[in-house]
């Protein structure tokens, strides 16, 4: 006779112990519970157990300086966490101690069924070495608790101590840098420079000798060899932003570093070996940009090894009271009175849409801060710095004129607003979901909600449209599809 696999579940809330033990037990496994860490402990001493699961935060012990001590002796029992800490730093945490997966709180009792069968399907494993993350929980690179968040997390806990290559895609403001230097200085490369570069920042004929550096002599001005930014990120990693702007001929050098783990430098000979790790960010849709010839798809898959899509800020909305304080917080340090935002004003920078998305959030807090008296800041300031830098939107106009002629009276009108200096990054991005989402409403109203017909007149694909839908949050008359 078979006998079932034994999971050992440690959680100071009964809510959670009850439901992990109708749900385990439904699946096949026997389940042990306890409220305590000092029991879970002499459980996985006696030898008892084929799975973990633990919280965080027990009476006794946290759960995460628990996981060394039961990997020490038990190196083949896998643990899964669970915690509404739902940060980066306790994914981290939670991986580098060894944890075989992390799950914030609420989890989704199907996902956890399915990571305990992966778990004990699975080889048992090899002793490793784990090594703590270091930083303050009160300085995390990132910020939120939504679900797009934590899964953010869980990714990049999975990708610290790899040398794996990363592509990191997102719209203008939503954190890439950040995620890049998360990976860095929580992965087995901290110690190692991170190097930083913004392909659209450079001119194109320099970018060879920026990223491979040059030999004296290469080319006019060239009076010495210079270190190039894969010489400078030895030992570490290597950010390259905005990949989607980097010219062929440096397409075709960085596809051979990736191929062979080699360049050589401008007007150079001698192959120099790379030890760099690669990540790679872009707001620019790369596979339109192959279709164009204009990007190499062999250099696409070389980067997209792991892909990872920061959300806009409009899809995590939640996270805003949470990124708001934090950004009041650093506002405060740099010297500038500390300030709160009342329920009505949260509420109103939720709904907002945040074209520039963090960044523009930030921007928004430090005027706040250094601008407004109130200690608490309302809805009417909120209201008030949003119409400031809010484009005009481009649904209104003279019939008798041309599309063009209004878009260009619009555009005018919004860089003749912002005289000391130019508009906010991603202007282009924002114009056209400024021109996609009124476009789109008025579809649907003339075909009175009809997506098909919609669909056809906009020479759409049908699931696009309706992603489209979503995403811009239009609203559509009901019962019709």
């Amino acid at each position: 006779m078979t006998t079932s696999p034994t999971i050992l579940v440690a959680d100071d809330d009964h809510g959670v112990r009850t439901v992990l033990t109708q749900a385990l037990g439904r699946a096949g496994y026997d389940v042990r519970t306890t409220g305590n860490a000092a029991t879970l402990w002499r459980w996985v001493s006696d030898g008892d157990g084929d799975l973990v699961i633990t919280d965080v935060v027990m009476p006794d012990e946290n759960g995460l300086d628990l996981i060394p001590r039961i990997k020490k002796l038990r190196p083949e029992l896998r643990i899964i966490v669970m915690s509404a800490q739902n940060t980066l730093l306790t994914a981290v945490k939670a991986t580098e101690r060894g944890a075989f997966e992390y799950l914030p709180k609420p989890f989704d009792l199907q996902e956890l069924v399915s990571v305990v069968r992966r778990a004990l399907s699975l080889p048992k494993p090899s002793l490793g070495v784990p090594h703590e993350a270091q930083g303050d929980e009160d300085r995390l690179p990132l910020i939120g608790r939504s679900a797009a968040m934590q899964e953010i997390y869980r990714t990049l806990a999975r990708l610290m101590n790899t040398d794996l290559t990363v592509m990191i895609t997102g719209e203008s403001g939503t954190g890439k840098e950040l995620v890049a230097r998360a990976l860095h200085n929580y992965g087995k490369r901290r110690n190692g420079p991170f190097v930083a570069v913004n392909m659209a920042a450079i001119p194109r004929e320099l970018i060879e000798s920026e990223l491979f550096g040059h030999e004296k002599g290469a080319f006019t001005g060239a009076t010495a060899r210079a270190q190039g930014r894969f010489e400078q990120a030895e030992g570490g990693t290597l950010f390259l932003d905005e990949i989607g702007d980097m010219p062929p001929e440096a397409q075709t050098r960085l596809l051979r570093v990736l191929q062979e783990g080699e360049y050589t430098t401008v007007g150079g000979r001698t192959p120099i070996r790379a030890n760099v790790r690669i990540v790679a960010a872009t707001h620019r849709d790369l596979t339109q940009l192959i279709r164009q010839g204009l990007f190499r798809e062999d250099l696409f898959y070389r980067l997209n090894v792991v892909p990872i899509r920061l959300p806009p800020l409009r899809e995590r909305a939640d996270d805003i009271p949470e990124l708001v304080q934090h950004f009041f917080n650093i506002a405060a340090e740099e010297g500038l009175p500390h300030k709160t935002c009342d329920a009505a004003a949260m509420e109103r920078m939720k709904r907002h849409r945040w074209p520039g998305n963090i960044r523009e959030l930030e921007n928004l807090v430090r005027r706040l801060a250094a601008l407004h008296a109130d200690e608490v800041v309302g809805v009417e300031a909120i209201e008030m710095e949003l119409a400031t830098v809010e484009p005009p939107t481009i649904s209104e106009g003279n019939p008798d004129e041309g599309l063009s002629d209004m878009i260009e009276r619009h555009l005018r009108t919004y860089f003749a607003a912002h005289p000391d200096g130019l508009p906010p990054a991603g202007l282009y991005d924002r114009i056209l979901r400024e021109l996609e989402r009124p476009l789109i409403s008025l579809t649907l109203d003339a075909t009175r909600g009809n997506q098909i017909k919609a669909a056809q007149v906009l020479g759409l694909n049908r699931n696009t449209l309706r992603k489209k839908i979503r995403d811009l949050d239009i609203s559509v008359i009901r019962g019709v599809k």
